[in-house]
């Protein structure tokens, strides 16, 4: 991502956040009148950072030039920044910073280890899958491919979840929160895109989406950014039915920007018949040869 276009990052991403803050929230006086803006005035952000009106304007205006920890935490307290929102603005100072490199591999890497796929195999009362940064689905065990089957129909190698979601009519069906996943979706791409400002794959990812998704690009507009972590998905399967399953995303220290994706079932689950048949609903799996197994296993 080329400097100005970092530079621009920054200045919707902290014109965004102000204007979902009203003065009332951020404990300012409300003098009544109209309001020439939606939600605080350059001058009220920068009151409460501490800064002056200039240097916030600078900042806004992507010139974060020796920009401390110090003025990054004033400006994640005044605009109400969550932990997320903060990083993310921590990331788009530094890459503002470095000079401009560019590189098609960071956070797409394909590579899975043959110990991840034997984790993988060795969770068989859990879907699991590994996906990396660009949420391209890597390999998976048994009962993540028979949860995922409609995800994992595509012509596409590695499949994309980002694709299924946006560009697949079936994606609106399988997710029973929809708008949830979605939302995760763009705000985990955003994120890496800041973390990875020279990322030409992912760049190409997040172009082809914006110019096949209107919702796509309406949401990636909105410069919100999100943590896929934990939690809880709502499916709906096309041979079981409804299910609804805890999800954990578990980093792999050792494979930057790799992710095992986790679906479990509490056992006092109202869904534990659903689970059930979800697990007979398994297709026998096809010899394989350790030697040459394919990295996507799909």
């Amino acid at each position: 991502m080329p400097a100005d276009a970092v530079r621009a990052d920054i200045r919707r991403f902290l014109t965004s956040r102000r204007a979902r803050i009203t003065p009332q929230q951020a404990g300012l006086p409300d003098f009544g009148g109209r309001r020439q803006v939606s939600g605080l005035r350059r001058s009220e952000v920068a009151q409460l950072a501490s800064i002056s009106v200039e240097y916030y304007t600078r900042l806004e205006r992507g010139n974060v030039g020796g920009v401390s920890e110090e003025i990054l935490d004033s400006l994640a307290t005044a605009l109400q920044l969550d932990d997320v929102e903060r990083a993310h603005l921590a990331a788009l100072i530094r890459a503002a910073n470095a000079p401009h490199r560019s590189t098609d591999r960071d956070g797409g890497t394909s590579h899975v280890r043959d110990s991840l796929h034997q984790i993988l195999d060795a969770m068989t009362g859990a879907a699991a899958f590994v996906r990396n940064a660009h949420l391209d689905v890597l390999t998976t065990n048994q009962l993540a491919r028979a949860l995922y089957e409609e995800a994992l129909d595509t012509d596409d190698h590695p499949p994309n979840l980002a694709r299924f979601v946006f560009l697949d009519p079936r994606s609106r069906h399988f997710y029973r929160d929809w708008d949830g996943i979605a939302h995760d979706a763009v705000g985990s791409l955003r994120t890496e895109a800041a973390r990875t400002p020279g990322n030409t794959d992912l760049a190409d990812l997040i172009d082809e989406l914006a110019t096949h998704s209107d919702e796509f690009a309406m949401r990636w507009d909105a410069h919100d950014v999100e943590y896929y972590r934990s939690g809880q998905q709502r499916f709906h399967h096309p041979a079981v039915g409804d299910i609804d399953l805890d999800y954990d995303a578990l980093e792999i220290p050792a494979d930057p920007g790799l992710t095992i994706v986790t679906y479990t079932l509490s056992p006092t689950s109202a869904y534990a018949d659903v689970f059930r048949r979800l697990q007979e609903h398994i297709a026998a799996p096809e010899p394989t040869n350790p030697g040459t197994r394919t990295q996507s296993r799909l």
